[in-house]
């Protein structure tokens, strides 16, 4: 049963962050690796990703549960991994780039790794099929928070208008039960998280 954090309404978004994220990272590296494995399991066996062709995930970074079994687990069930690049030019916005094993990567602004840039890499949105993406925390409601850069809200923006299927990864201590609102926050249809698949 998963217990939720205490959280007062009075909470600022940042204040939330700081806590999720503290308690992220408290998990032991045991844990980490344990949560890791299960989730991907969990993953796969995710409608959507079962029938996925192209699949975007994340380098986890800051105690985020580890993507790197279902990044393996993904490949071998022969799907296409892309991983995000900060868009070079359009400031705020991300592309998706092609990643495999011989991929090199190269680090960021945000020192969050990242492929190289190379436009023979790139996926429009409208060819993906699924895009896992990061979260410091979500809800019972299927609101996410992420880190604050926006850069997420603003890929998911219009995301109805393609066929990718968008869902959440997480660790199931960053559930809260309500988050606060704003207008630009994007609620994700789904979060898969080790012990369990959130669907709204």
């Amino acid at each position: 049963m998963t217990q939720l954090p205490e959280l007062p309404l009075t909470l600022s978004r940042q204040e939330i962050r700081k806590m999720i994220r503290q308690r992220r990272r408290a998990l032991t590296p045991e844990q980490q690796q344990e949560m890791g494995q299960q989730a991907a399991t969990r993953m796969m066996t995710y409608p959507p990703v079962v029938m996925a062709h192209t699949v975007a995930v994340f380098l986890s970074f800051d105690g985020e549960l580890d993507t790197l079994p279902l990044i393996e687990q993904l490949w071998r069930a022969g799907k296409r991994v892309y991983l995000p690049v900060l868009h070079p030019f359009s400031a705020g916005n991300l592309l998706f780039l092609n990643y495999h094993p011989q991929s090199e990567l190269v680090m960021n602004r945000l020192k969050i790794h990242e492929p190289k840039l190379d436009v023979r890499d790139v996926l429009p949105l409208s060819r993906l099929d699924v895009l896992i993406t990061p979260l410091v925390a979500f809800d019972e409601y299927g609101q996410r928070l992420g880190m604050g850069g926006g850069f997420y809200d603003r890929t998911l923006q219009n995301w109805q208008h393609y066929k990718m299927q968008p869902v959440g990864y997480a660790h199931d201590c960053q559930l809260v039960e309500k988050l606060p609102v704003e207008e630009w926050d994007i609620p994700l249809p789904a979060v898969v998280t080790p012990s369990k698949v959130w669907e709204w």
